[in-house]
């Protein structure tokens, strides 16, 4: 299949956030996703957008996406985090994912940073196979580490440990 594979536009927002949704459920939280249009627009085109999203569209459809952003590492300096990269489902094994990530590498490589990193859950083992056959590789001995909002204002109450 011959996708275009471009810059996301304001109009993208509802098909990226619908995308979005699509991996919250296949990543078994349905309800996990708050961020809205409106928060997508605000930081993602705003003066000094927080973030660039590719999006992967088959006549006139976007079927897939990527979004990055810049991290600093105090190792590498500036690199390249991919937030999550997304095909729909009954779009998974077309070339778009492959499309999508070979244009986010490219993004990367243009930008000058020295690293292009991301997280991928232990069970999606195809994503796993996938990233290693490409030349990434895929640390087992690291954990993320998360603190969600309701957490952070209970360690700053008092809670301290």
């Amino acid at each position: 299949m011959e996708y275009t594979i471009r810059k996301f536009k304001k109009e993208d927002l509802p098909q990226i956030l619908e995308l979005i949704k699509e991996l919250a459920v296949f990543e078994k939280e349905p309800d996990a996703v708050e961020v809205t249009v409106r928060d997508l627009e605000k930081e993602g085109l705003g003066k000094h957008p927080l973030f660039t999203c590719f999006v992967g569209e088959l006549n006139g459809r976007i079927e897939g996406m990527a979004l990055v952003y810049f991290r600093f590492s105090t190792w590498k300096g500036r690199t390249v985090h991919l937030e999550d990269l997304i095909v729909r489902h009954e779009k998974r094994g077309t070339g778009l994912g492959g499309a999508l990530y070979k244009k986010v590498i490219e993004y990367a490589l243009e930008q000058g940073v020295k690293r292009c990193e991301w997280v991928v859950l232990d069970w999606n083992t195809p994503a796993i196979d996938f990233y290693e056959r490409s030349g990434a590789t895929v640390f087992k001995d690291w954990n993320t580490v998360q603190m969600d909002e309701q957490v952070m204002k209970r360690y700053i109450g008092g809670n301290k440990t």
